[in-house]
């Protein structure tokens, strides 16, 4: 079949009511799919997204499906990301981006010290935190009472929208002896500047600019390191006993937005099938649905789709039973998280450029969504996270014995 299983028919989650609250959040996400498929162009054009849709993802509670329930959060099992985003990712990529980028935050503030939470959410608990995870853009040092930290940040999705911003940096010792430290700093909107850089051919909707900060004054509290996110218990465990604040940030970094590749790539053969059902061919009129070639590609590109929505969604509900069972996972564990996630999402990616590559000069016209879902494919693609050269060689080297060169698991 050309259409993938809906997420809430793939796998359950735990409870009666939590299984009741997830199924209520994913029809919430379900329902704005064709509003934000009609707004798919305007977004692009903004560079960022249209107010309504931010509302509508407000109004649908979207943004704090990971928000502990103590401040009025859904604090919905991890797999929620995955979900959420593959629905919106059907509609616009650029939108699911930055939903999950921005609802994640809410889940790792709940990991920082409960001085900071209080803080932020104190004011609004719909505020939205930014963040730019690029340790090496910052320099941090630590004085009386905190730390100072300056730097350039890129890649900063949603900015323009958020009062608060996650900015990771590496925090300088006066002695190179004592190694270097990673460390996660939340600051007001005061304390950076948004640098408009965001003129891009993928996810043109997330204005992901950058954001440069001179010399900031950080107190301790509104820090968190990351030795402290490598799964157990945190930093805001005492306020957030919930497992889903214990699991291993980094570790499951990958799968904050590999639903957006998911849903992208799913769109991307819905509306290659449903062409092909009607589609004359130019070249001799034939039907493109009585091609083999057609129905062979079909079938490809929904085996990839399929095992990568297996793949993402198996590792965050695996990572959740373990932080129930207060089981951390280990070195081998973590980067086979790593390197699932990036595989994944190149089996999105695959799927996507196949589908392109067979609907011919069709795929070229910009009042079509197919260069867009082409476009968004490989800029998602781009990240980091899903660089399977990466994470496949840093499993690779675990597995052979030897130790992770990524010092944030």
């Amino acid at each position: 079949m050309a259409r993938g299983q809906e997420p809430s028919e793939v796998q359950s989650v735990a409870t009666d009511s939590g299984e009741r609250a997830y199924a209520a959040m994913v029809a919430k996400a379900r329902s704005l799919v064709p509003h934000l498929r009609e707004r798919a162009a305007r977004t692009e054009e903004l560079r960022h997204l249209p107010l309504e849709t931010e509302r509508d993802l407000h109004d649908a509670g979207l943004f704090r499906m990971l928000q502990p329930k103590r401040v009025g959060g859904a604090e919905l099992d991890y797999v929620a990301l995955i979900d959420c985003a593959e629905l919106l990712g059907k509609a616009d990529a650029s939108v699911a981006w930055n939903l999950a980028n921005l609802a994640s935050h809410h889940w790792m503030l709940g990991m920082f010290e409960q001085r900071a939470q209080d803080l932020v959410w104190g004011g609004d608990p719909d505020v939205l935190i930014a963040s730019s995870f690029i340790f090496p853009a910052g320099r941090a040092r630590k004085v009386e009472g905190g730390y100072r930290l300056h730097g350039s940040w890129p890649f900063s999705s949603g900015v323009g929208s958020c009062a608060w911003n996650m900015l990771a940096s590496v925090v300088a010792s006066d002695d190179e002896a004592d190694g270097i430290e990673y460390r996660i700093f939340l600051l007001p909107k005061a304390d950076y500047k948004i640098l408009d850089t965001w003129n891009v051919a993928g996810l043109r909707g997330t204005g992901s600019s950058d954001v440069e900060v001179r010399d900031a004054l950080v107190p301790e509290h509104m820090t968190v390191a990351v030795g402290d996110l490598a799964g157990g218990a945190t930093p805001g465990s005492k306020v957030n006993p919930n497992p889903l604040y214990a699991l291993p940030v980094f570790s499951l970094f990958p799968y904050v937005l590999s639903g957006v590749a998911l849903g992208n790539a799913q769109a991307c053969l819905d509306d290659y099938a449903e062409v092909a059902r009607h589609r004359i061919s130019t070249y001799n009129r034939a039907k493109l649905s009585d091609f083999q070639s057609t129905q062979i590609k079909i079938a490809e590109a929904s085996a990839k789709i399929d095992a990568a929505r297996l793949i993402m969604r198996s590792a965050c509900i695996e990572a959740m039973e373990d932080a129930r069972r207060n089981r951390t996972p280990d070195m081998a564990r973590k980067t086979k998280y790593r390197r699932d996630g990036a595989f994944s999402v190149n089996l999105c990616t695959d799927a996507v450029s196949m589908l392109f590559a067979a609907s011919g000069a069709r795929g070229l016209f910009t009042t079509g969504v197919l260069q867009r879902q082409f476009r968004d494919a490989h800029a998602i693609n781009s990240h980091l996270a899903f660089n399977f050269d990466a994470a496949g060689t840093n499993y690779g080297r675990v597995a052979l014995g030897l130790p992770s060169e990524n010092l944030t698991l």
